[in-house]
């Protein structure tokens, strides 16, 4: 097992690594979502909770992925946190994600057929951000805060961190955005949300392998 991997599992769910800030962050959490409920912006609401639940889904697929190799996460999270909830994901990267959606879709423009130097809006929006969040996870890297141990996965190979590690949120959570019906948006997060709590459950306290 990588060091990375090993560092990342002696702080895993470690209630000594509490840091106060993360109440102030939790209450800018609350803020946000309650702003926009109260202004009854349902589509950024729920927007925001696919984005945040597709980084939920990637966090548990990575966690697996060291489990079953032994080896390493496809990127951890080892240095100092407040929490470490999975090898990969700390609490200050699931209060960042928790409101990425929301900012992402504020960007969108009100018909998704208008463009944005001749790319229609929602796809120059998704590829532009994905490349803005591969720069950032380019920086925390150099910072060792998010590390990776394969080849597959650095910065010869921006690819896939762009596709599978961001590409996707923006997808689906502008397709949630876009919906017809309220009935559609509701079924679609709720899904991704049971899916990700059913792996929760499964894989920490029933299976203890995350």
């Amino acid at each position: 097992m990588t060091e990375n991997a090993l560092q990342a599992l002696s702080i895993l769910r470690d209630g000594s690594q509490f840091k106060w800030y993360i109440i102030p962050l939790l209450a800018f959490i609350f803020y946000v979502y309650v702003q926009e409920t109260e202004k009854r912006n349902w589509n950024l609401v729920l927007a925001g909770l696919a984005f945040w639940g597709m980084d939920w889904f990637n966090e548990i697929w990575n966690s697996l992925v060291l489990h079953f190799t032994g080896y390493a996460p496809v990127w951890a999270a080892p240095g100092d946190t407040a929490f470490l909830i999975l090898a990969g994901l700390n609490i200050e990267i699931m209060f960042m994600f928790a409101v990425s959606g929301i900012i992402w879709s504020k960007m969108l423009l009100p018909k998704k057929e208008d463009k944005i130097l001749g790319i229609p809006n929602r796809w120059f929006i998704a590829i532009a951000g994905s490349a803005f969040c591969v720069f950032i996870e380019y920086l925390l890297n150099a910072a060792s805060a998010l590390t990776w141990d394969y080849a597959w996965w650095n910065r010869g190979a921006p690819w896939l961190i762009f596709l599978v590690g961001y590409f996707t949120f923006f997808v689906v959570a502008f397709w949630v955005f876009d919906m017809k019906t309220m009935k559609q948006k509701v079924i679609t997060v709720g899904s991704i949300w049971a899916l990700d709590i059913l792996a929760l459950i499964l894989f920490i306290p029933v299976l203890g392998w995350i």
